[in-house]
């Protein structure tokens, strides 16, 4: 194995850390609010988080593979396209909860930040560049909420939930 294959794989891994970040710091281990629509709607939108987090695993073995090719195959670039439905569902999810209520100011930051890097994510789906460039800019596209949310409790000086 040479080394941009060995650098592919592991961008994979991150973005795959960065798929589940997003979910059990925004979404996971949080109760929905205690209302039957919140209750459907937490777990309706575990399926599409579920989904395209097993599409994206499916996607990396192909990433990797073709880690020499000019341009990510186009089912690649689109299966791995799923980041954008794993960043809004999990707001979905999350838009169920008893902590999104409480802290309104921040979730809506965080929402509007993963639906600006979804929309991002469907274009780099779109432009299919090389998988390095594919896995890094992903990386980068994961890391958008997070750095909000850093930002926003750096801001308001407020311990995490």
């Amino acid at each position: 194995m040479d080394a941009l294959t060995v650098a592919v794989a592991l961008i994979s891994v991150v973005v795959g850390f960065g798929a589940w970040w997003t979910y059990f710091d925004f979404a996971g281990h949080r109760a929905p609010r205690e209302t039957p629509a919140a209750t459907v709607q937490w777990i309706v939108f575990h399926l599409p988080v579920t989904a395209a987090v097993a599409a994206m695993g499916a996607a990396k073995v192909s990433l990797v593979e073709q880690a020499h090719a000019a341009r990510t195959p186009i089912a690649t670039s689109w299966v791995l396209g799923a980041a954008a439905v794993t960043l809004c569902a999990t707001m979905l999810v999350a838009a169920s909860l008893k902590t999104w209520r409480r802290e309104r100011s921040l979730y809506r930051l965080v929402a509007r930040s993963c639906v600006v890097a979804a929309i991002a994510c469907v274009g780099v789906g779109a432009a299919h560049p090389p998988p390095l460039l594919l896995g890094l800019t992903l990386v980068v596209l994961f890391s958008i909420p997070w750095v909000f949310a850093v930002a926003y409790r750096v801001r308001h000086d407020e311990a995490p939930p």
